[in-house]
């Protein structure tokens, strides 16, 4: 799904023969928490108490690499430590466990026909074919949506060029407002983003990722 709150998160299986299926993106463990096999969480869902309850099982988004790939886990115990999310899950009991799963993104299964839990988040087929809109005007259409650790991006398709088509980061800042009913969403993009500058004021527009995500910037080695 995604959600220009936060950032983009469910992915659609339209596969023939079988249901329409999401996986909702809820969190990253972002680091070992003491001994017994804690983990710092970094939260992508609004209701977090009710998304990482004891039983709760996760998909798990890691590099071929890890052990982990291909793994599910399960929830042990989530609580509150100094205002910081904290996770354990079942299999990991000490602080080399931990570490191990580290960087990983938690993915859940959710019906597609549901409606959406979270506020200001939508499934991927949802927002494929939304007219991009920037100062009232048509610029493109929505081609695809990216998920990337650090961010969602919304592959646009320009209008009267279809040959191009450019990355805009789904976060409030630059699309600021969806209206599945018009069949538009509104963007405000850095200069830069939609259209080359010359030379002396592209070297004093700020990276798009800059702009739009700096609080992610650790999220890249996920």
């Amino acid at each position: 799904m995604a959600s220009a709150s936060v950032s983009m998160w469910r992915t659609t299986d339209m596969s023939a023969g079988k249901p329409a299926r999401t996986q909702l993106r809820v969190g990253r463990l972002v680091k070992a928490h003491g001994l017994k096999g804690a983990l710092k969480l970094e939260l992508y869902t609004d209701d977090p108490d009710g998304r990482f309850v004891p039983g709760a099982v996760f998909t798990l988004q890691v590099p071929e690499s890890s052990p982990w790939h291909g793994r599910t886990v399960t929830v042990r115990e989530f609580k509150w430590m100094n205002s910081h999310p904290v996770l354990f899950l079942e299999g990991i009991d000490d602080r080399e466990g931990a570490e191990s799963i580290v960087r990983a993104i938690l993915w859940v299964d959710q019906d597609a026909a549901e409606p959406a839990s979270e506020d200001d988040a939508w499934y991927d087929h949802q927002l494929v074919g939304l007219d991009v809109v920037r100062d009232g005007e048509v610029v493109g259409r929505v081609a695809r949506v990216d998920h990337l650790p650090a961010q969602d991006l919304l592959s646009v398709r320009l209008t009267g060029d279809d040959d191009r088509e450019i990355l805009v980061p789904f976060v409030k800042a630059i699309v600021p407002e969806v209206d599945m009913a018009g069949g538009r969403l509104i963007v405000t993009p850095p200069a830069g983003l939609f259209e080359e500058l010359p030379a002396d004021e592209a070297d004093t527009v700020a990276p798009v990722d800059e702009a739009a995500s700096a609080s992610d910037e650790d999220a890249a080695g996920a």
